[in-house]
């Protein structure tokens, strides 16, 4: 029954948010589009839950009548000093999103009284430990924008759309509905633009089956954990996995993520508030992770995921420094310049603990291609750090159909021996793309967790074995694929042919002899 409900509250929740893409089409790029209505979700969001925080507070001292939203300005200015200990940040009652979407309509400066309000909400948390978290929150929505309209008048039709179609989001009590619904809406909209977005979407976005699968790996055999960490966090979606699969209080202190892009990095605080992960509990930093790294105080992590961009450039051997960086130097070389994956690794394997576990989506030119990287795979090998490589079905990502691989980290191993697990055929077509079904994941996470051999699946390979194979890691080096092919019985089909020939002839005798009838 719940089950039913919960696809119910989902299929109308995303029924919304498709009609607001249908008001709004044609004036926003859908990739921008997304944006205004996740920083309006989030307005909407936070609003909400301090209205509610304050108002069950004062329900609880006796005073049932208690309605925040109602209050004065000046009567609210009071709890602020407190709000922003607690929730990080304070709204004042006239810029809650309910009291502005009540004079949306009549309101002929809305561009500016969205502004004004969403400057309003950073600057509460300006020199309080919150500030980072806030700081440029609302940056990426642009209410004064030609791509809203070319007129003031245009631009504020459009925010009155914009809001009034939130608003008629049914989001509830967001403790009691059976779906987290700001999430879900938050990844059902990434979901609608990552596939279709003028951008790669695999870099915003990574499928929730296989952040799934990544994440389980990742924590398989743990029930809590000290800190999550990505290091090219996109928008945070594998970093919330983490949360849904161990419960967001069994990741004792919290989670760790780094990402270059300036809006994707905002959507990812974003997406932390809409899952309920107190200011306190985050720390997202917007650097280039490879030269900038902002958590050398937060390492070790317990759990890495991650799904970094595939052979982007980087500095390298053009930057004297990166070679005596402790996360790279162990190796003796750099990853090359024109691909960065092996970096992307060595920097997670550094900041792994040793009783934790990695699990990075790679391209797979790394497991076999030569020069640095193949030296980068040795180092690995040789210290035994590699615990299991899973080669992926083609088609899983939005805007690539690369068959990538898995590579697990580990830095204490029970063994000497590296699992190759063959996944490429454990998924369904879904129009164009692949997907991963639970069954699909939890064979490989059992198969993983098992380290079984079987045949034409895994197996499990000594660390000889590898270096006789150049330190090559591809999957199809190790895993035999099975002869799907029909098997022919020779014999068999030389009989059947004898027998076809000879029942041939007795045809042509029979023709002969009807031909002769009808000449003679």
């Amino acid at each position: 029954m719940a089950n039913i409900k919960k696809e119910q509250e989902r299929e109308e929740l995303h029924k919304t948010i498709w009609s607001i893409a249908d008001d709004l089409r044609g004036s926003v790029d859908g990739w921008d589009f997304k944006q205004y209505i996740l920083g309006i979700m989030f307005y909407r969001y936070i609003s909400e839950n301090l209205t509610q925080y304050l108002n069950e507070g004062e329900w609880e001292a006796g005073d049932t009548d208690f309605d925040y939203a109602k209050l004065s300005d000046e009567e609210a200015e009071s709890a602020r000093d407190d709000m922003v200990r607690t929730k990080g940040f304070f709204i004042l009652p006239s810029e809650l999103f309910c009291n502005v979407i009540e004079n949306a309509k009549n309101d002929e400066n809305l561009n500016m009284t969205l502004e004004r309000i969403f400057n309003h909400i950073e600057a509460s948390a300006l020199g309080t430990p919150s500030e980072d978290d806030f700081k440029g929150l609302f940056d990426d929505i642009d209410v004064n924008s030609n791509k809203l309209g070319s007129t003031v008048p245009k631009r504020n039709e459009k925010l009155v759309k914009l809001l009034d179609g939130i608003s008629s989001m049914k989001l509830g009590d967001y403790r009691d509905n059976t779906i987290d619904a700001f999430g879900d809406a938050y990844e059902f909209l990434m979901g609608m633009y990552a596939s279709n977005a003028g951008k790669s979407g695999g870099e915003y976005f990574t499928p929730q089956e296989v952040s799934e699968l990544l994440t389980r790996i990742a924590v398989a055999g743990k029930t809590e954990v000290n800190k999550v960490y990505d290091p090219a966090c996109g928008s945070g979606s594998l970093l919330l996995k983490a949360a849904k699969i161990l419960g967001k209080d069994n990741i004792r202190n919290g989670f760790y993520g780094q990402e270059i892009n300036l809006t994707t990095y905002n959507l990812c605080r974003i997406n932390m508030f809409l899952h309920d992960i107190g200011f306190e509990k985050f720390s997202i930093a917007h650097e280039d992770t490879l030269i900038e790294p902002q958590h050398w105080d937060d390492e070790p992590f317990e759990v890495i995921v991650s799904n970094p961009p595939y052979s982007i450039k980087w500095a390298g051997s053009d930057n004297p420094l990166l070679i005596n960086d402790p996360r790279f130097s162990p190796a003796g070389v750099l990853a090359p310049k024109s691909k960065a994956d092996m970096a992307f690794i060595m920097h997670s394997l550094s900041w792994l603990a040793t009783n934790g576990t990695a699990a990075i989506v790679c391209f797979p030119g790394i497991m076999y291609r030569g020069g640095a990287e193949q030296k980068i795979r040795q180092y690995l090998i040789d210290n035994n750090y590699i615990d299991c490589i899973i080669q992926l079905p083609s088609n899983l990502f939005y805007g690539t159909s690369i068959a990538t691989c898995i590579m697990v980290l580990k830095k204490a191993k029970n063994d000497n021996k590296i699992l190759f697990i063959d996944a490429s055929k454990e998924c369904i077509k879904v129009t164009n793309n692949n997907k991963l079904t639970e069954e699909n994941i939890s064979k490989i996470v059992g198969e993983f967790s098992s380290r079984e051999e079987v045949r034409y699946f895994a197996h499990l390979a000594d660390h000889s074995e590898v270096v006789e194979n150049d330190y090559n890691l591809s999957v199809s080096t190790y895993v035999e694929q099975e002869d799907t092919r029909e098997v022919i019985d020779i014999v068999k089909l030389n009989a059947e042919i004898r027998e076809i020939v000879a029942r041939e002839q007795v045809l042509r005798d029979e023709i002969d002899k009807i031909i002769e009838e009808i000449e003679g």
